[in-house]
């Protein structure tokens, strides 16, 4: 007996003595197939252009997509998720490059799925503001507001185009009501049963969007608060969640991810469908730019901060470390 009384019976710590009792005893674990990578096309492009905001990343040109897809599928990533941003000149106010055939996504999901086929899940996103002139995620009414039903039209249209060009999974990601319902019934109706549906389902109005702007040459202005959901509120999410369901979402998606970890708990308690989180442009810039400072370590903030969206709850993640972050863990 010790003079200052009975030492500890139970002492978690002999769980944490070694990496290899760490790696035994760890509760939730990361693993390639959890990696979803988001990727930029730019069309006009010969040479890949970097996003300053975001630093190691680029808007790619067609042969340098290709390539970081055959990277992604050699690590053992599950998905790509693909952007594309068309000439400015050829922007207007329907988003026409987003239903033609020939516009840069199509193009590029039609060269992904040439070079890779099926070893990586080829998806879409589904919106309109990388290719409309004023930037927002539906086309405008006569006073100036996003009309909810006439942009849920040009998403069907969307889907269409993007399932005929090879996509495997579409992600309408614009937050208007009713989409996930508009979109199956599109699908459906092209005999397109087997494109399967990630809804958007909780996308935030938040800051951490900041960098993505500047990788999809957004000419938004003002905001999206209008139908990106309010930061303060969490059963709303619930709310779009149940009609997500309802209307056929094969999957269903948080984003932003870091921040709204409570609400990406919640969405995986609440359902038996996948659950996916977005690590957005902002969450990845600020770990670059404080490793950049030296002031973290970079490789453990990146698998850290991973390790937390899982442990969350999501089964996939989003992040632009996605082949890197396989590589590491391979």
């Amino acid at each position: 007996m010790s003079k200052y009384g009975s030492f500890p019976g139970t002492r978690p710590r002999r769980l944490r003595t070694t990496s290899v009792m760490r790696r035994m005893v760890a509760e939730t674990r990361l693993h390639p197939a959890d990696f979803i990578l988001p990727a930029f096309v730019r069309e006009g492009v010969s040479e890949p252009v970097p996003i300053a905001a975001m630093p190691g990343v680029v808007q790619h040109t067609r042969d340098s997509l290709k390539k970081a897809a055959v990277e992604a599928v050699e690590a053992g990533v599950s998905g790509i998720m693909l952007f594309g941003v068309p000439e400015e000149s050829k922007k207007d106010a329907l988003g026409t490059p987003g239903t033609d055939p020939d516009g840069i996504l199509q193009v590029a999901i039609r060269d992904v799925r040439a070079e890779v086929g099926d070893e990586l899940l080829v998806m879409s996103d589904l919106c309109l503001d990388e290719t409309i002139d004023h930037g927002h995620c539906g086309v405008l009414d006569a006073e100036g507001r996003v009309d909810n039903d006439a942009t849920l039209e040009r998403y069907a249209e969307m889907a269409q185009v993007q399932a005929d060009a090879g996509a495997h999974v579409v992600g309408p990601s614009g937050m208007m009501d009713g989409q996930i319902g508009v979109v199956r019934d599109a699908l459906d109706q092209i005999g397109r049963e087997d494109v399967a549906i990630l809804a958007y389902t909780a996308k935030y109005s938040s800051a951490f969007y900041g960098p993505f702007r500047e990788a999809v040459a957004s000419s938004l202005k003002g905001d999206r608060k209008t139908y990106q959901q309010d930061p303060a509120n969490v059963r709303e999410s619930l709310r779009e969640l149940a009609l997500d369901l309802e209307e056929g979402a094969d999957m269903v998606m948080v984003k932003p991810a870091g921040p709204y970890l409570d609400v990406v708990a919640r969405v995986a308690d609440a359902v038996d469908v996948p659950v996916a989180a977005y690590q957005v442009s902002g969450e990845y810039s600020m770990i670059e730019a404080a490793a950049e400072k030296g002031w973290v370590d970079r490789d453990r903030a990146i698998l850290e901060a991973l390790t937390g969206i899982k442990r969350a709850g999501a089964q996939n993640i989003l992040t632009y470390w996605a082949t890197e972050a396989a590589q590491k863990l391979r």
